[in-house]
């Protein structure tokens, strides 16, 4: 990945808002994105993983491996944080971390599920251009 700066917008989505914000916390003090959009973001819990141990090992290493929300916070902007009412997988106390610790927007979408097989997603692309500044379409 190249420089980022002020002008360097991030998108993930579940175990990529944790890359994401896993990435930001390793860059050194004064390196500042514009800013990040996290769909169906955990940091506390899944509620979903089921018996598949794979599936409970993974998530269990992206849990338990400790990660610094506030020095996160010191390398982007702004964020917004997208749920869905009805996330299989996301528990939604999982708000709470995006919100008060990375100071994230919340929105809470209807009956989207955990985002899965999702290739039109307009509200994370109006997220994208709130950020930016950008004049929402």
């Amino acid at each position: 990945m190249g420089e980022i700066n002020e002008q360097t917008y991030f998108v993930g989505h579940s175990l990529g808002c944790q890359t994401i914000a896993r990435y930001l916390e390793s860059l050194p003090e004064g390196k500042m994105a514009g800013g990040v959009v996290f769909v169906a973001g955990f940091f506390k819990r899944l509620t979903n993983s089921g018996d598949d141990e794979e599936a409970q090992e993974i998530a269990r290493h992206w849990l338990e491996t400790p990660i610094n929300l506030g020095r996160v916070r010191m390398h982007f902007k702004n964020s917004i944080a997208l749920f869905s009412d009805n996330d299989q997988s996301v528990s939604s106390d999982n708000q709470e971390d995006f919100k008060n610790l990375l100071g994230s927007k919340i929105v809470l979408e209807h009956q989207k599920g955990h985002f899965d097989d999702c290739f039109d997603l307009p509200v994370a692309l109006k997220a994208v251009l709130e950020l930016s500044g950008e004049k929402i379409v």
